[in-house]
């Protein structure tokens, strides 16, 4: 149950694989973007992941607000789609050479393609993966083409159904997709805590036999690092230079000190979490001596009896073990004992 991005396997046993989306947030400034890039790396992102569509192949240009007007409480609410659409799209033409700058800073580069013709465009820049944003994995021949690339395949899954994901999934393979990897999502931007459902991470790990991660939109880091504690194999956040830079994006992404606090908490948790063990670790050995064991609190006399007032279960751990005490109570001293000496069976008399 893995895959592989470029040199990265992902995958349970695997370090997190940490992508920083740029979505909107270069705000029409290829210097910005390239600057958002240089900063992921510098957070300790893995991957910088695009958007690739225009506002043309995302929607239509058209006045009818009951159908294209944006509403419900989103932080795009009164907007018309077509016209947010075309604030926010990344250039085509500056992807080839973010993709550059990206993998001269040894990060791996891709995208969420919107429709066909932007597959088409990743695949003529050599993207080694491809992503479904969650509002497309209902378009099955979305899907179909992206899987026919024979590329690792990354699906968000926000909003979707058991049986809407396991269409996806079907379809994928169907067309040759081998490598695939799920994201679970909540679509809302910011997504509150309370709406994650991070426990569902294990259950998709276990329904769909694929890895699974999160691309997350609540504000800050505690789900990530949560997610991970899950079995997160994947983690996919916004990055932004400042919220307060107003964008279609940036109310909910993280500033680069956030992110890469993020990364590094990740980087902890995974290694926190290490394997199913008993018993002690290296560093605990030094410890073992604050366990209890029997010691002799008083001055003991040759031939006197073991009493509770003159034998303790005590710290340091240097005696006999503690389940050995009623076996000594009522026993004698072979010689006199000092106050403090650890207790061992040749200071018992065996009778």
């Amino acid at each position: 149950m893995s895959m592989r991005i470029g040199k990265r396997q992902i995958g349970p046993g695997h370090s997190v694989y940490v992508v920083a989306e740029l979505s909107a947030n270069h705000n029409q400034n290829f210097d910005q973007a390239v600057a958002i890039v240089r900063a992921s790396h510098e957070a300790g992102a893995d991957a910088i992941k695009l958007q690739t569509y225009t506002a043309d192949t995302m929607t239509i240009a058209a006045d009818r607000d009951e159908y294209f007007g944006i509403r419900g409480g989103t932080l795009w609410d009164g907007r018309n789609l077509h016209d947010l659409y075309r604030e926010a799209y990344t250039p085509w033409e500056w992807q080839p050479r973010l993709k550059k700058v990206a993998e001269d800073l040894g990060m791996d580069l891709f995208s969420s393609a919107f429709d066909p013709t932007a597959v088409d465009f990743l695949e003529e820049m050599g993207v080694p993966a491809h992503k479904v944003a969650s509002c497309e994995l209902v378009d099955i021949p979305l899907i179909q083409k992206m899987a026919r690339t024979g590329k690792p395949l990354i699906m968000s899954t926000g909003m979707a159904s058991m049986e809407e994901i396991e269409e996806a999934l079907q379809s994928a393979r169907a067309a040759g997709a081998t490598q695939i990897a799920l994201l679970k999502c909540t679509s809302a931007y910011p997504a509150p805590a309370e709406e994650m459902n991070l426990r569902t991470i294990p259950e998709m790990a276990r329904c769909f036999g694929v890895p699974v991660g999160l691309s997350d939109h609540t504000m800050g880091i505690a789900a990530p690092v949560a997610a991970v504690a899950l079995g997160a194999c994947i983690i996919e956040k916004h990055l932004t230079f400042s919220r307060a830079t107003q964008g279609p994006d940036s109310g909910f992404s993280l500033e680069p000190h956030e992110f890469k606090a993020m990364v590094e908490a990740v980087r902890t948790a995974e290694k926190a979490l290490g394997e199913v063990h008993f018993g002690s670790s290296g560093k605990e050995e030094a410890s073992r001596v604050f366990r209890r064991s029997l010691f002799v609190v008083q001055d003991v006399k040759r031939g006197e009896t073991f009493t509770a007032a003159n034998v303790r279960s005590i710290r340091p751990g240097h005696g006999l073990h503690t389940r050995h005490l009623t076996e000594v109570l009522g026993k004698h001293a072979v010689r006199d004992i000092e106050r403090g000496t650890p207790l061992s069976w040749d200071l018992v008399l065996n009778s």
